[in-house]
């Protein structure tokens, strides 16, 4: 025994040992390529190559040398500062996309192509190249001057659809279910837990959704390609781009072309010899470069506030939304003489009404010192959407998934599988009201209305919130809430937000009620840097690992699956969530 026991400790020290020298090996390569920087050669072309998922911030210090080795996404702020930090850079010459597989929202694939519209006006090309194109990557892909598809490549052009998944039976079969309260007719959130189909008034929304999400797309492929809404309609009715072939005759691709054909191109765009390789550098690497270079210059300021995540009750991370992080960003800015307006990104479903109550107070708060503009991102829904009415102005993209005024409240309950598993909970309190709710009995119906009370109260403070904040009376406030979602086009209409456009649009805008014409950005809140993030995980049993080996293992689907079915049972307190969830493809 006390050999197993030595042997043991002698296999843990060198595990021990061995990430000891691993961590230190890292750290002298990291610190290495920060001495050596990145040169951008003369004469280069910017490969916008996007494997990472793609979020608005990421929120940690660039400066750190392990800031690239322990990311998980990809800031959307540092690559649209990079293109336009390009568009001026005597050595970048041109873009090449070569991006299958975009992981990110039509919102930010919007913003991305808006900022490659943009570099394009500077006179520099940008050529496309793709073995298979989603919709979303053709999307993105369409803003280039030549869009060329491997001859046995693929493409994806069918039109928008949403899925969406129902446990009422399961809950029947299992003994496990959600007893849920809602308020709004369209609060669609909690129906996969009662309904086995969809209801007219949730097909209804999602249809009125996708269309308009589908619209504002067409509308900026149109008028790159040269087509109409209707022949791009008629292309994706008859899957007119199924093949490379097709796709080329329907006008939606330039060419097709192998990948050294597509190179050769370039090199003959950059006045590059056949044999020669033309210089390249990659959007990874030239973000170093351009975080270095301050496009926004002055003494002034204008604070970005970055909320990205559901809403939860908490401190806030780089994952979700808290009042923590929320109210110290809000309170640094309010503080901060040098900070003259502030404009706060939401990108968030919603989540805890508690904690999007709190974030709209500070944002209130901080609307009374300056001047305080909401930039939507892919979402900004019912929670997202409660910390954005207490601005002087709301801005969407046409592709925003806004609105969801509505709340609800779900708990689990097993009373029917304990009764199954001969599981009887007996409880004993001092009061009438004592044991008000037990997991393993009925929901009462005392209980029952005491939570629809608070609904409602929670429902009718929203409503309060957004009549003040929109300048809207309550019935007409009341019309456009009921929990329905709208796109950012359709809330325009309807005046849940003022302007269609994107962050560059609300910074402008924020610095004209400023009333400042030059200034520089500070982007908030700031959080640990992802090698911080790592070592606290290894700290705390390596959650964040077990989760990415989950993953790996269930599969994409099925994990997604499990993920929004263990988020609906960890749903604390009353909700102000986007009405479902939903997948656009």
């Amino acid at each position: 025994m006390k050999f197993l026991r030595n042997l043991l400790a002698s296999i843990i020290g060198s595990i021990v040992a061995f990430g000891i020298i691993f961590f230190m090996f890292l750290i002298f390569i990291s610190l290495a390529g920060a001495e050596e920087g990145v040169v951008v050669k003369k004469n280069s072309v910017l490969e916008l190559t996007l494997p990472l998922p793609i979020s608005d911030y990421t929120g940690t210090d660039q400066a750190d040398p392990f800031a690239g080795l322990f990311e998980k996404s990809q800031g959307l702020d540092e690559i649209l500062h990079a293109i336009r930090v390009a568009k001026t850079d005597d050595e970048i010459s041109g873009i090449s996309i070569n991006s299958n597989f975009l992981l990110a929202g039509t919102s930010q694939a919007q913003a991305i192509r808006r900022a490659l519209a943009d570099f394009k006006m500077g006179g520099k090309f940008v050529y496309a190249y793709g073995d298979i194109f989603l919709q979303k990557d053709y999307y993105l892909a369409s803003v280039a001057d030549s869009v060329f598809i491997n001859p046995v490549g693929s493409m994806d052009f069918k039109g928008l659809s949403a899925e969406i998944l129902y446990y009422k039976s399961l809950q029947e079969k299992t003994g496990v279910k959600m007893e849920v309260v809602r308020q709004g007719k369209f609060k669609g959130a909690v129906e996969p837990f009662l309904a086995d189909k969809m209801s007219d008034e949730n097909r209804e929304q999602i249809a009125a959704l996708l269309n308009g999400v589908w619209a504002a797309m067409l509308n900026e492929i149109a008028e790159s390609r040269t087509l109409t809404t209707n022949e791009l309609n008629e292309i994706a009715d008859t899957l007119g781009a199924r093949t490379p072939q097709y796709a080329k005759t329907s006008g939606l691709i330039d060419d097709i072309l192998f990948k050294d054909e597509y190179d050769s191109i370039i090199k003959r765009r950059v006045g590059v010899e056949a044999d020669k390789k033309y210089n390249s550098i990659a959007l990874s690497d030239y973000v170093e470069v351009a975080n270095s270079k301050r496009l926004n210059k002055g003494k002034d300021r204008i604070a970005i506030i970055f909320a990205e995540g559901e809403i939860l009750y908490g401190q806030g991370s780089p994952d979700y939304i808290g009042q923590g992080t929320m109210a110290k960003a809000l309170a640094k800015a309010r503080d901060d003489d040098r900070v003259k307006a502030v404009v706060l990104r939401v990108n968030s479903p919603g989540g805890s009404a508690l904690t999007s109550d709190i974030i709209w107070r500070e944002v209130i708060r901080t609307r009374k010192q300056k001047p305080v503009v909401v930039s939507m991102g892919d979402v900004a829904a019912s929670g997202g959407y409660y910390i954005a009415v207490g601005a002087d102005k709301i801005f969407a993209e046409a592709t925003s998934i806004t609105g969801s005024i509505g709340v609800f409240g779900t708990i689990p309950n097993i009373s029917e599988l304990a009764a199954d598993i001969g599981v009887n909970a007996e409880q004993v309190g001092t009061n009438k009201n004592a044991v008000d709710y037990s997991f393993f009995e009925p929901m009462s119906d005392n209980f029952r209305a005491y939570l629809q009370e608070g609904i409602a109260t929670t429902y009718n403070t929203f409503l309060e919130r957004v009549a003040a904040g929109r300048d809207m009376d309550l019935e007409a406030v009341e019309q456009v809430a009921q929990g329905r979602v709208w796109s950012g086009e359709d809330a325009k209409k309807l005046g849940l937000v003022d302007e269609i456009g994107g962050l560059e649009d609300a910074i402008a805008e924020a610095a004209s009620l400023a009333g400042i014409e030059s200034y520089s950005l500070r982007k908030l809140p700031r959080y640990k840097s992802g090698f911080e993030r790592f070592m606290d995980d290894l700290g705390g049993a390596g959650v964040e690992l077990r989760e990415v080996a989950m993953k790996e293992e269930l599969g994409e689907e099925a994990y997604g699956i499990l993920k929004e079915i263990r988020s609906a049972i960890n749903q604390k307190g009353i909700q102000a969530r986007m009405p479902f969830t939903i997948n656009i493809r």
